[in-house]
């Protein structure tokens, strides 16, 4: 919150008076709620024939941070997904940080800490995450700055996964009254999805990763059933997972697997980012 100074004058008498303006920082701690889980039509279907009710289970309370650029607005957003080890400062300060600077209000959700998870990298993907992008939607939606109409997903690793899964005509998506307008997936696993997606889609993954492999996203454009909306795929020559974090400068096993950094892959894919967002909101 900051003070400003207003001086208004009118025919030689001037008045001062003091307004307190309410600004969205950098990296703003602020508290949301994923989406509420509504059953699925089958689901209804099935238990209005054994005469049961089923009841919308509530949102979940969740911490994120929120970064917005200079301005007035009204601004293009981006919902960032964190991976399978949770906030890495190249999600909530670097990406956050970058995407601003081009002109984006980003809203980075904290998963794990309200639910006491530290990590899921040994575990099958969290599936209340796509409801925790659902939420972050409803709630920068709300904002004056926002335009609720070009708002996009972004997500790394497990978080790249949660998006496509997001994302996938048929999917969580139909419960949704609002929706996301375009999704970028950093390194994800490719092996759950259709590739039919319902907004523009972006995929970047590098050749040598052996975590989310290359060929799990190339066999998943292979066999797109061509609906929905253009769905491209990113491969990074010689790249690992992670490659984009610079955490990761030195190359280390993460659960048996091989992360390591590659600036030549993580500056053209960055390159590609800007480039897809460009040609989906014109910003």
């Amino acid at each position: 919150m900051r003070l400003f100074k207003k001086v208004v004058c009118v025919a030689g008498l001037c008045i001062v008076s003091y307004l307190y303006v309410v600004h969205a920082d950098a990296g703003q701690p602020v508290q949301l709620e994923s989406a509420p889980v509504k059953p699925t039509p089958f689901q209804e279907r099935i238990a209005q024939q054994n005469g049961q009710v089923l009841k919308v289970v509530p949102g979940t309370p969740l911490n994120g941070y929120l970064t917005r650029p200079p301005g007035e607005g009204l601004f293009p957003a981006i919902v960032a997904l964190h991976g399978c080890s949770g906030l890495f400062p190249s999600v909530k300060q670097t990406w956050s940080e970058r995407l601003s600077s081009w002109g984006y209000v980003v809203l980075v959700v904290d998963s794990f800490s309200t639910r006491g998870i530290r990590e899921t990298c040994d575990r099958s993907l969290l599936a209340d995450r796509v409801y925790d992008a659902y939420g972050a939607l409803d709630f920068l939606s709300k904002y004056s700055f926002v335009d609720p109409q070009r708002i996009a997903l972004m997500g790394f690793s497990a978080g790249g996964t949660t998006t496509l899964e997001a994302v996938q005509l048929g999917g969580a998506e139909q419960l949704m009254e609002r929706k996301f307008k375009a999704a970028i997936a950093y390194y994800p696993n490719c092996s759950a999805a259709n590739g039919d997606m319902m907004v523009p889609t972006l995929i970047l993954i590098g050749e040598l990763d052996d975590w989310t492999p290359a060929k799990k996203c190339q066999e998943m454009m292979a066999q797109r059933g061509g609906k929905g909306s253009a769905v491209q795929l990113d491969v990074f020559k010689g790249a690992r997972h992670a490659f984009a974090s610079p955490g990761f400068k030195t190359g280390t096993e993460d659960y048996g697997h091989r992360v390591e950094y590659n600036a030549a892959a993580a500056d053209q894919s960055i390159s590609d980012v800007r480039v897809f967002l460009r040609g989906v909101f014109g910003n």
